[in-house]
């Protein structure tokens, strides 16, 4: 700031960017957006959350775009050639399933602490899934499209923004979606190198085990990730607009609009600095110490959940970590490096064949010739745990709502309420619950793991076809025989896939776990964290844990493809 003197400029009032929200939901699609952008921007306001929202939006506001361009670009470059997307696909999968933390150590050996060293965490973490989707988009686009841009005389550049990437828009502003939320999971997680904003506040309320603050700063958290994302896939979805024989301000009415927002907003602040001459100007920004706190309220929740049910949250916790966890983590901690790696091997050339077999034994070698393999193997058993349990939950809820239509409709608008939430937010309720324990670190795996698995069993049960539903009943089966029967065998490809983003999420969520005491590869990133030679050391302990995954994924995918070309459905 001392550099740049046009960044002391005073902030817009609440009021201003409330409004401007609100228009913007209201365009993009229509009262309802408007009206969640309005409870939105009224909650940060009220509670005093204004200022780490601001700067948690302006984090996004920088990195988002340029994660944008990269991705943009290295797209392209792909679509253009086939030898730079070989090299770029490993490269991707490795950088998807990288747990957050592995990115912000070799970036704060390099770059320091502070909002800088998070903004470039967060760009390179948020580029993959704009590089994926911009190749899908371009890739989507008929030959014939192609041809016709061609045939009209376009050069190489006119064919590629003027043909290519208007058809492949929606792929493409899914990406932009795909970015913005990437953006702020990883604006949450960068507090733990100085990012400032909501992520730091909730990492310090939960240090000092202020739950009812962390819960405060976790809503807010969640409520701006809810509203970006319908706000961009509304973007997404929308039908380009026609001004043809329109007037001035039909042409413009939401910017008019807004100006005259921005004026009532200016008049409103200024005739709030008039009333509230002794203290703070509420009309221009509630500060964090004057807004509505309900800390107070949320504590003694805590408290009474604690007294009532102390014993049986106990039992129930003893019981999960004597008689369950600890035999389990015994029994995987006792896994010889030699077996393990012939089980592997065995596994994928079952599965795969040769190359199959060698690509998860160079992952499994990997981590068994680094010094970090006991950890590993308790990271194995943590996300097993949960994958299991994640497995079972989501299997059974989603049969029982691909059944109906609007039961359907409703769990897949849950499941992506759910999984629009940082993964930093799930350790709170279960924080209240159980404490600093592996328990509370296993029980938000298992809600955040769920979601998958519930949303790819719903759709894998939905995409039978009607023609073998009838089938089956006019041969006679009941509904359960139909279900065994006919439709897990066809959507059991799909739903395998949903357990291999289970697995991934698991992963995440185990690694996240590690700032309330786990004992695995995320305590050792944590650990890396404050060592300013740690850079190295945080890399490779990240690749361990991306490895894990990959080599989970690469056998679920291939039987998958496998099993799908049987079947005929590929």
């Amino acid at each position: 700031i001392d550099a740049n003197p046009w960044a002391e400029l005073p902030g817009l009032p609440w009021t201003i960017v409330a409004a401007a929200a609100i228009i913007l939901g209201y365009k993009l699609n229509g009262k309802g957006l408007a009206i969640f952008s309005a409870i939105t921007m009224i909650y940060i306001s009220v509670f005093g959350q204004w200022e780490p929202s601001m700067q948690t939006l302006s984090f996004v506001m920088v990195a988002a775009p340029i994660s944008f361009l990269l991705g943009l670009v290295f797209g392209i470059w792909a679509y253009r050639s086939n030898r730079v997307e070989a090299i770029l696909n490993p490269l991707l999968n490795v950088m998807q399933t990288m747990p957050h933390y592995a990115y912000l150590v070799p970036i704060m050996v390099l770059f320091g602490i502070g909002d800088h060293a998070g903004a470039i965490a967060t760009i390179i973490f948020a580029t993959p899934p704009m590089v994926r989707l911009t190749l899908l988009g371009l890739r989507k686009v008929p030959p014939e499209v192609i041809e016709a841009g061609k045939m009209s005389g376009c050069n190489d550049f006119q064919l590629l923004f003027k043909v290519l990437i208007p058809t492949a828009r929606r792929d493409i502003l899914i990406g932009v979606n795909q970015v913005i939320m990437q953006c702020l999971a990883m604006a949450v997680i960068a507090s733990f190198i100085g990012a400032r904003g909501l992520g730091w506040n909730l990492l310090l309320a939960l240090n000092q085990l202020r739950i009812g603050l962390a819960l405060e700063a976790g809503v807010c958290i969640s409520l701006i990730a809810v509203l970006l994302d319908k706000m961009s896939l509304a973007w997404a979805n929308k039908q380009t607009d026609y001004f043809a024989n329109l007037t001035f301000f039909q042409r413009h009415k939401y910017g008019l609009i807004f100006v005259g927002a921005v004026i009532v907003g200016l008049i409103l602040a200024s005739v709030g600095s008039l009333i509230f001459k002794q203290g703070f100007n509420y009309l221009y920004e509630v500060p964090h110490n004057k807004g509505i706190s309900t800390e107070a309220f949320w504590n003694a929740g805590v408290d009474w959940v604690w007294d009532t049910f102390f014993y049986p949250l106990k039992i129930f916790n003893t019981w999960l970590i004597v008689d369950v966890l600890q035999p389990m983590r015994a029994i995987y901690l006792r896994m010889p490096i030699v077996a393990t790696f012939v089980l592997v091997m065995g596994a994928g050339y079952i599965i795969g064949g040769i190359r199959s077999a060698l690509v998860v034994g160079g992952f499994t070698l990997f981590i068994a010739l680094s010094p970090w393999w006991d950890r590993a193997l308790v990271t194995a058993y943590m996300a097993t745990f949960g994958v299991i349990v994640s497995v079972i939950i989501g299997t059974i809820v989603g049969s029982l709502c691909a059944q109906h239509k609007y039961s359907r409709k409703f769990i897949i608008a849950i499941c992506d309420i759910l999984q629009t939430f940082p993964s930093f937010v799930y350790l709170i309720p279960v924080m209240m619950l159980f404490g600093v324990t592996d328990t509370s670190v296993l029980i938000a795996v298992i809600i955040y793991a769920t979601i998958p698995a519930t949303r790819y069993t719903v759709e894998g049960l939905s995409s039978v076809p009607q023609a073998l539903h009838d089938a089956g009943s006019m041969s006679g089966v009941t509904r359960l025989q139909r279900l065994f029967k006919i439709e897990y065998p066809l959507a059991f490809p799909h739903i395998m896939l949903g357990i291999n983003q289970t697995v991934v999420f698991a992963l995440f969520m185990v690694i996240i776990g590690a700032m309330i005491g786990t004992e695995d590869l995320g305590q050792y990133i944590l650990k890396a964290l404050s060592d300013l030679k740690g850079g190295g050391k945080g890399l490779i302990l990240g690749l361990c844990v991306a490895f894990i995954g990959l080599a989970v994924d690469n056998l679920i995918r291939t039987w998958a493809e496998k099993r799908k070309k049987l079947l005929g459905i590929s």
